[in-house]
Formats: structure tokens, C-alpha cells, sequence
């Protein structure tokens, strides 16, 4: 799956998630979410992305996806 559709598909999600008052239960959220819906190999490669670049992902998806490592 290419990198552009990883990146829209985690902050599709952190928008959906965003409506939480508590950012940190929010991003509990996302990442729970990325660990039940997303095989491994899209798990992998979204972390890769946040450790070399990561700027197209929202402030809440970066926060999630920290939080899958």
C-alpha cells in the first residue's frame, strides 16, 4: 500500500477521534484502532514514515502512531 494512503487513511481516523476533549484519550484511540484494523506491514511502514518525515500526518495521528512503538 503506498505511504499517501496510509497517511490519509491514520488522519481520516485521528479526525473521527479528534472530537475527544481529552487528546490523550484521542490518540489512545487512533492507535488502538491502528492496532486492530491494520495488518502489520501498514503498521510498519506508517512508523517509518513518522521517524523520517511524518509532516503530512496531523498532530494526533504523530502523537498515536508514537505511541505504536
Amino acid at each position: 500500500m503506498k505511504i499517501e494512503r496510509l497517511i490519509k487513511m491514520a488522519n481520516d481516523i485521528s479526525d473521527f477521534f479528534n472530537a475527544e476533549n481529552d487528546k490523550e484519550v484521542a490518540a489512545e484511540g487512533v492507535k488502538n484502532h491502528i492496532l486492530r484494523a491494520w495488518e502489520p506491514r501498514m503498521r510498519e511502514a506508517i512508523i517509518a514514515y513518522t521517524r523520517q518525515d511524518g509532516s503530512g500526518l496531523s498532530e494526533l495521528a504523530r502523537v498515536a502512531v508514537g505511541k505504536l512503538v
